[in-house]
Formats: structure tokens, sequence, C-alpha cells
């Protein structure tokens, strides 16, 4: 702009020169010698006028295009520097997000294992229902565990272990859901202990006080081999009797049949 604006002025004033030049020329036809310096003076007074108006809007314009561009690159630099400290607020603020993701992913973790642990705890102290045998009932987790290692004591021909852990549900349990499944058990237990005496009180209290257990049929013939090991093979008829009587369809009816036609 500054070369430009040298390079017009340079071209106002080598035209301001031409016309002086020419003019008294022109002026020799016209006017006298007087009137002629007069015209020229004037004409000279005038664009002289005219040419530093023209310098000064130059030199005005000029100043503004550099002042603008000095205040455009100071907005320019501005803006940069805007723009750098929103890409940090964005990064510090994105990083506060991830740091909540993790801690809300860390909280629902453990509120996770604090409700498993919760559930566990209240799973371990709350009645549930339990079928067995074809009979439903609410049993607490203690009363399940203590049966359940009783029956396993049992399958694995440890009778000894196995009749005292059924003997002490009865105690600890008297009215548990289980009792008739653990009286029978406990008579077969005792039987292969040899003790008849007791498998056979077991055994007729599950009959008399659950005659529609599914075990009741079993345990009268259990009861019947009780009497028969202790020679008391009168009695020992007689049960076999009120079993085939009792629960004529049952699989422990067609033993007892079979066991009556061999029993003197």
């Amino acid at each position: 702009m500054l070369t430009q604006r040298l390079s017009f002025s340079s071209v106002v004033s080598a035209l301001s020169l031409s016309v002086a030049a020419l003019w008294p020329l022109q002026a020799h036809a016209l006017f006298d010698d007087d009137e002629a310096r007069k015209a020229i003076i004037d004409l000279r007074n005038k664009f002289e006028a005219h040419k530093q108006a023209t310098e000064n809007t130059l030199g005005r314009l000029t100043r503004q295009a550099e002042e603008g561009s000095a205040s455009g690159q100071r907005s320019l630099i501005e803006l940069s520097n805007q723009n750098e400290q929103l890409r940090s607020e964005i990064a510090r603020l994105q990083g506060q997000i991830e740091q909540l993701q993790r801690d809300v992913a860390g909280l629902q973790t453990q509120q996770n294992s604090a409700q498993a642990a919760s559930e566990e705890r209240r799973r371990a102290t709350e009645p549930a229902t339990v079928v067995l045998d074809g009979v439903s009932f609410t049993a607490t987790p203690e009363e399940t565990r203590d049966f359940d290692g009783a029956l396993a004591l049992l399958r694995k021909a440890e009778f000894g272990p196995a009749e005292t852990a059924f003997g002490g549900m009865l105690r600890r349990f008297p009215s548990t859901g289980y009792l008739p499944s653990v009286l029978y058990w406990l008579g077969n237990a005792q039987y292969a202990n040899r003790a008849y005496a007791l498998a056979i009180a077991s055994h007729q209290r599950l009959v008399r006080q659950f005659p529609d257990h599914l075990r009741a049929p079993e345990a009268m013939l259990a009861l019947a081999n009780s009497q028969v090991e202790l020679k008391d093979n009168k009695t020992a008829r007689q049960t076999l009797n009120n079993l085939v009587k009792s629960y004529p369809d049952s699989e422990a009816a067609a033993a007892a049949r079979d066991r009556l036609a061999r029993l003197r």
C-alpha cells in the first residue's frame, strides 16, 4: 500500500509539472503575461491543494489499512488463544467425565457386590421352600444343611455318624418339615447299626404321625425287617399284612407279599 501510495504521488507530481510547463504556451495565445502568470499561480495552488488533499486521503487510508491489519492480527491471536483455552477446558472436562464414569463403574461394582453379599446372607438365614419325597414345606438353610449332611453320611455307609446326625436334627428341629424323612432315614441308620428296637420306634413313629407320606409303606417294610431280626416273626407277619392292606398298590406291598410267603 505504501509503495502504491508513493507511486501515485510521483505520478501526481509529474502531472503537475507537465501542466505547469504546458500552461504558459497556451496562455500566451489567450492572455497577456500578467494574466498568464496569475492563472498559472492560481492553477498551481489549486493543483497543490488537490494534490495535498489526495495525499492526505491516501495516507489516512494507508494508516487505516495498516491499523486494520494489526487489529486483525491481534484478533486472530486472541481468537487462537481462546481456542487453545477452549481445547484445554474441553480436555479437562473430558478427563473429569472419564473419571466420573470410572467412579460410577466402581460404585456399581461395589453395589452389585454388596447386593450379592446381602442376597447370600438372606439366603443363608431366610427360610426357603423345599420339595422332598413328594411334600412341599418351608425350611431354614440350617435345617436343609443338617439334613443334607446327615444323608450324605448315610450314603457313604457311615451309619454311626449318620444316626447321630439325624438324631441331633430331631432334637434341634422337632417340628421341621423334614421330620418324616428324618424318621425314615434315622430308622434305616439304626437298623444298619443293629439297633433294631430303636429302628422299630423310629419307623412306627413315622407311620403313626404321617400315614399318607410317601415313605410310610417303606417304613412298614423296614419295621417288619427289624421285628424279624428280633425273632418276633408273629408281629412281623402282622406288620406285613397291615402293609398290604393299607398300601396295596405300593412296591413295598409287593415285597411284603413275597416275604409273607416265605415267613413261617
